[in-house]
């Protein structure tokens, strides 16, 4: 199901941690590494006769119960992608990173600061990518939970929001976990800054239809 709603920074070598599997594959030479298990992949590695949205430097699969919704610029450029199921959801963002080194950790780092700023205490928890960061916040609706989880890849690095029942247990996750581990980086060529944003757009099939139409 798909809806649609208008609408220089330093890095480290990730040191104290092992590589996620897509960047320990990019960095092996072919045939070296096994072939990862799961997503998000890089798309060189993508598995074939997977039915995907296609948003440019993301595409997301297909998967019976899970919203894509979506806000755009007045130019098709995609600002935000958010899938949804039932209580719920998540937010995802894909970055520029080096070929060579995660990026992740010092991300991570750098949210908990913030979060700390704001009279939240953020806890590191390890889950199947690695170390992610859970904390309860509040919002105009009440205290709520949320659960970050970073994938670094090659010259990307995926960063995942987890909220609601999936944020608060991760074996709560359900389709969106299956859909973050089905998702697909399609990194060009250009050179950019550690991280930028990655392009993404709307295909054609949102960008034509009405912006309160559900497919």
């Amino acid at each position: 199901m798909f809806s649609r709603k208008r609408g220089g920074a330093k890095h480290v070598r990730a040191a104290d941690a092992p590589p996620s599997t897509a960047l320990a594959q990019s960095l092996a030479a072919d045939g070296d590494a096994p072939a990862p298990e799961f997503g998000p992949w890089d798309v060189k590695h993508a598995p074939g006769d997977v039915q995907r949205l296609d948003l440019g430097s993301l595409q997301i699969p297909a998967i019976e119960g899970v919203e894509v919704r979506v806000q755009a610029n007045p130019d098709g450029g995609i600002e935000q992608v958010v899938l949804v199921d039932g209580e719920s959801a998540l937010q995802l963002g894909v970055f520029a990173a080096p070929r060579t080194e995660g990026i992740w950790d010092e991300v991570r780092e750098e949210i908990a600061t913030a979060m700390g700023s704001d009279g939240v205490q953020p806890r590191e928890v390890t889950g199947r990518y690695g170390t992610e960061l859970i904390a309860r916040v509040n919002t105009p609706d009440g205290p709520a939970d949320v659960r970050f989880v970073g994938v670094d890849g090659p010259r990307w690095m995926v960063r995942a929001l987890f909220q609601g029942a999936a944020a608060a247990d991760p074996s709560a996750e359900g389709v969106l976990g299956v859909a973050l581990e089905g998702l697909v980086v399609v990194r060009d060529d250009e050179p950019r800054p550690v991280r930028e944003p990655l392009p993404l757009r709307l295909p054609k099939e949102m960008a034509e239809q009405n912006p309160a139409q559900q497919v």
